[in-house]
């Protein structure tokens, strides 16, 4: 007896062969499950982070490069005046960093993180951003030196929040 085999790819990776004998309807059951499968952490491949910082910044360059690593895609506009930027955006003035960025619809002011940024992301709180005040040592882009402890914080119209915290780069609760 020859043996057929049908293939279904889905989401460019995943792959479920079916071999002669089974239904119809078992097959369109497996495909839409398969479509159901979220895939692996679609936000960074896929948001695009537009970053505000003056040109002779280093340490915004060095968040810049932070972001890429951790895969999103940035664009970077230069300016020398980031008070109009953040005036714009409701940054409240004690919160303001060195840099501003925007990523679907937030705000990202200072060295956030990506972990931060993918979290946000994915959880969609009601707010306007997220926000580094200062420059902590060992933040990303702020690289060497004894790393400090820091807050990142969830801001927006009802007030705000710690969202996350970190030493350097690492996440702690």
């Amino acid at each position: 007896m020859r043996r057929r085999t049908l293939e279904i790819q889905c989401m460019d990776r995943l792959q479920i062969d079916f071999h002669y004998g089974q239904t119809r309807r078992s097959v369109l059951g497996l495909v839409a499950a398969a479509l159901l499968v979220p895939r692996s952490s679609a936000f960074a491949q896929t948001s695009n982070i537009l970053v505000h910082k003056d040109p002779d910044c280093g340490c915004c360059t060095g968040w810049v490069r932070h972001l890429r690593d951790a895969g999103f895609a940035v664009t970077v506009e230069e300016t020398t005046d980031l008070q109009p930027v953040r005036k714009r955006f409701g940054v409240p003035a004690d919160l303001a960093a060195c840099h501003t960025a925007e990523v679907d619809g937030y705000v990202l002011e200072g060295h956030v993180p990506a972990a931060a940024v993918r979290r946000l992301l994915e959880k969609r709180p009601t707010a306007i951003g997220l926000a580094v005040p200062g420059m902590p040592a060992g933040s990303p882009g702020m690289e060497g030196g004894v790393p400090q402890r820091y807050d990142v914080v969830l801001f927006g119209a009802t007030g705000r929040q710690p969202f996350m915290h970190f030493v350097g780069a690492e996440n702690v609760g």
